[in-house]
């Protein structure tokens, strides 16, 4: 049950919009389920009663009051149930009404002094309560914090009707669209408002940035308008942005604030955030120069600092909170640079954690340099072509950031903060979902690589992976949830490396219990640590193998070729081109 409060001066003007067609002809058969002495004129119901005479009910103490009524004297709150909510009765939505009067303290319960309030009933999912803000002793009423009140209220009331139990807020959520927005958006074509628009855009060219006028440079880089705010000595101090062709009535672009969009966007909460954590300003993420493409080297640089996030959110002290914004501006950097197939997954992910980068909780030392350089390192790389090392490698990031998303679940959880633990989660839902595109190839070649491997090779693989692992039940053939972790560790084995050594050192990091798929976290953690290509090669087969054995054999040693048996038509195949 959501309430949303409004003030406003005109009594007579919002009834009217209340018992009228809607703006859609949504409204259907408007009628009062409820007033301040049930029996104020319905004009819904009773032929005789209109809306004036309704109104001038309503406005009675504020005309009484003179000058000393306030200006905005009209309280509006609607109050809506969720979908999945049964049908409530009349009788049910008066009770509703006066346990929300109540709770703002708009008319306690036993004043005769109170406030006069009617609630308006003009669909079946939602009700109006409107009060004019005067008390019968002709004082104001005193409204502190009524949303906040408004909202313990909602939850009060969803446990006693039996109604769905929404997540309590801590107030640092960004502001949602309001109607009018939605409206205009759905009327001129776009998918989301320009607010949505203005704030992704502006977060995304947040991260990794290394300086303010970086900032600055990349927003307008994006498109928008910019507009600084400069104090009489020159120096800025704040900023508005607009979408450019969105415009009032007036044909002027309609300005955001930072602070409007979110409150982390404002100019000094940026300010503090690029001072807390200065990246460093290379061209290309630490790694292995040369070898890898840049976007696959800064994507395995990332993903060898997503690591460390989830073993700093696994600890109990408030240090995680710096980590959440670290991987805020990750998340937004990989979504900035994905390919097309990825993108609407991981721009999905990005804005719902977004949630999750806020709370009451603050770090003492806010060290977010390593994450935000992760980010910068992405950006500067450029996209990723989605195939081949560069896809494997964005592979290999996402399936880290599966386990730092459900990491700070936990965190949040653990400190009772609802809404930003079921963001985390949604997070990692997209997450998980881009990981499938991303990964099919590889995981595909690496399976097949694992079927092909002989047979007493892959008892020695299965029996290290049952040890490590701790699976006692030695299987009566090769395990084939292993394919791709057997496949691993014989290139592994292959390039130099200790199998056994390799399975034990990623097996001991954090974050394997809540991973969903524990192969998956395991062959990409022992192919980045083994320094093995992200994209492995397709296995060869044993015709192809056979095939250039013998051809080999045939240059060395004509006379035993030409007196060796004649192979089968069959057998004589092409081989495959190497990728």
């Amino acid at each position: 049950m959501v309430p949303k409060i409004r003030r406003g001066s005109n009594t007579r003007g919002l009834l009217a919009y209340l018992y009228g067609p809607g703006k859609r002809d949504e409204h259907t058969d408007p009628h009062l389920v409820g007033s301040w002495d049930g029996f104020a004129p319905d004009p819904g119901r009773d032929p005789e009663a209109t809306l004036s005479r309704l109104a001038a009910s309503l406005d009675l103490r504020v005309k009484q009051a003179g000058t000393q009524a306030p200006a905005e004297h009209v309280w509006h709150c609607s109050v809506r149930t969720d979908p999945g909510d049964r049908l409530l009765a009349d009788t049910e939505w008066d009770t509703i009404a006066r346990h929300l009067i109540q709770a703002v303290n708009l008319a306690p319960n036993g004043d005769p002094d109170g406030c006069r309030w009617v609630a308006v009933r003009h669909a079946d999912d939602h009700i109006h309560i409107l009060a004019t803000m005067v008390r019968g002793d002709l004082r104001r009423a005193r409204l502190n914090y009524d949303l906040k009140k408004a909202q313990a209220e909602c939850r009060r009331i969803e446990k006693e009707m039996g109604l769905r139990q929404l997540t309590p807020g801590d107030g640092t959520a960004a502001k949602k669209p309001t109607s009018a927005e939605r409206f205009k958006a759905e009327r001129t074509g776009r998918t989301e408002t320009p607010r949505e628009t203005l704030h992704t855009t502006v977060r995304q060219a947040l991260a990794g940035a290394a300086t303010e006028a970086e900032f600055f440079t990349r927003v307008r880089e994006a498109g928008l308008r910019v507009k600084l705010r400069h104090a009489p000595s020159g120096d800025v101090l704040g900023y508005t942005v607009a979408l450019p062709g969105d415009r009032n009535r007036n044909a002027a672009p309609i300005w955001f604030a930072g602070s409007t969009l979110a409150p982390d966007l404002s100019l000094p909460k940026i300010r503090q955030r690029l001072a807390d954590a200065t990246v460093t300003t290379e061209p290309n993420a630490p790694g292995t120069p040369g070898r890898w493409s840049p976007p696959a080297n800064a994507r395995r640089h990332a993903t060898q600092t997503a690591e460390h996030a989830v073993t700093r959110l696994a600890t109990d002290d408030d240090e995680g909170a710096a980590q959440l914004i670290g991987v805020g501006e990750l998340l937004d950097a990989t979504a900035r640079t994905s390919p097309a197939a990825t993108r609407s997954e991981l721009v999905a992910a990005a804005r719902a954690f977004e949630r999750a980068t806020r709370s009451r909780v603050r770090a003492e030392r806010a060290d977010t340099r390593a994450l935000r350089s992760a980010a910068r390192g992405i950006i500067q790389a450029g996209g990723a072509l989605g195939r081949g090392e560069d896809g494997g490698a964005t592979a290999m990031l996402l399936s880290t950031l599966v386990l730092v998303t459900l990491a700070a679940a936990r965190w949040h959880s653990a400190r009772g903060h609802a809404q930003q633990a079921a963001a985390s989660r949604q997070a990692a839902e997209h997450l998980r979902a881009a990981y499938q595109q991303a990964a099919a190839t590889p995981m595909h070649t690496m399976c097949e690589a694992g079927r092909a491997i002989p047979a007493a090779e892959r008892r020695h693989y299965d029996t290290t992976i049952r040890t490590v692992l701790g699976d006692d039940q030695p299987p009566s053939a090769p395990a084939r949830d292993h394919d791709a972790l057997a496949a691993v560790l014989a290139e592994a084995e292959k390039a130099g490396h200790d199998p056994t050594a390799l399975l034990e050192e990623v097996t001991s990091w954090r974050g394997l219990g809540i991973a969903r798929s524990r192969d998956d976290v395991l062959v990409w953690r022992i192919r980045r640590i083994a320094n093995l290509p992200a994209d492995p090669a397709p296995p060869r087969s044993a015709s192809v193998t056979s095939t250039r054995t013998t051809a080999k054999l045939g240059r060395t040693a004509p006379r035993v070729a030409q007196s060796a048996p004649a192979q089968p038509a069959t057998d004589r195949r092409r081989p495959t081109p190497r990728r």
